[in-house]
């Protein structure tokens, strides 16, 4: 009897501390449920805040030419977003080939949408590579309109998926 009430009395502290806190931030990081870090200016100054109340959601994926792997992944995305509602997508697709003509011919080659290919340049000097870890791969977000990350690494068939359930 004296562990049901000493469990009954953790449990009610507890849950009276999580109400009691009103003012939740969340942080910026990678992981879901972190918020995504903003972009500032890409070579067209253009500058990236997730957090727009659209109602749409971003796939933020990150590539370079010398990476068969996230070009490959790329094609693939850029393919598949583009098959998707403008009101309920957007694809964000950053380079960090270290050359812009590089950029530039892959995209070409490739037959991507020029609007939705950034290049960012420098690589692994870059501040994205930094601010998003890419040291570790090149990786891709799905964001929803609140600059929260919903997803990470995220295939073709998970983000149709994923949608479906959001």
């Amino acid at each position: 009897m004296k562990v049901k009430a000493y469990v009954l009395i953790v449990t009610v502290t507890l849950l009276t501390m999580s109400a009691a806190t009103k003012d939740v931030r969340l942080v910026k990081g990678l992981s879901p449920g972190d918020l995504a870090p903003g972009i500032k200016s890409l070579g067209n100054e253009r500058d990236f805040n997730f957090q727009n109340h659209s109602g749409r959601y971003t796939l933020l994926n990150f590539w370079a030419a010398y990476n068969a792997e996230s070009r490959v992944r790329n094609i693939r995305l850029a393919n598949e977003v583009s098959k998707l509602n403008p009101e309920k997508i957007s694809f964000c697709s950053i380079s960090l080939d270290e050359k812009e003509s590089i950029f530039s011919e892959t995209v070409r080659i490739d037959k991507l949408n020029e609007t939705t290919q950034f290049h960012a340049g420098q690589s692994r000097k870059s501040v994205l590579y930094k601010r998003y870890n890419l040291k570790r791969g090149f990786k891709n977000y799905l964001i929803n309109d609140e600059g929260v990350i919903i997803a990470t690494d995220i295939t073709p068939d998970e983000l149709i998926n994923v949608l479906k359930t959001i």
